[in-house]
């Protein structure tokens, strides 16, 4: 009758390192840093974009992307970035992977 306890499936895919690092190659997809403009500042994944998600202007922001390419989301430990393709999906974005570890789990080089 009322499906209190019943969760929303995730709408975007959580993602390992290796299938993350591997994924970063492909033609069409976006690499985006979601912490804050420090942490972003003291290391990240080259070819990434930062968009703080905790930023009050973050569904701003995303406004300009383009909903057809495949976006790759980090953080320090996945959580921020999980919340950021949370909110990606429910503004209609369809290709969301997270890097479910995030840097804190990251074997690759950071730039």
């Amino acid at each position: 009758m009322f499906n209190i306890f019943k969760s929303k499936p995730k709408a975007y895919q959580n993602v390992s390192a290796e299938d993350f690092h591997k994924e970063m190659g492909n033609k069409g997809t976006v690499l985006i840093d979601v912490r804050s403009a420090g942490e972003f500042g003291s290391g990240k994944i080259k070819g990434a974009r930062n968009l703080d998600v905790m930023r009050s202007d973050f569904n701003k922001q995303i406004q300009h992307l383009d909903k057809d390419k495949t976006y790759l989301l980090y953080c320090r430990s996945g959580n921020r970035s999980g919340q950021a393709c949370a909110i990606m999906a429910e503004a209609g974005f369809t290709q969301l992977k997270n890097l479910n570890s995030g840097l804190m789990g990251w074997p690759y080089e950071l730039v």
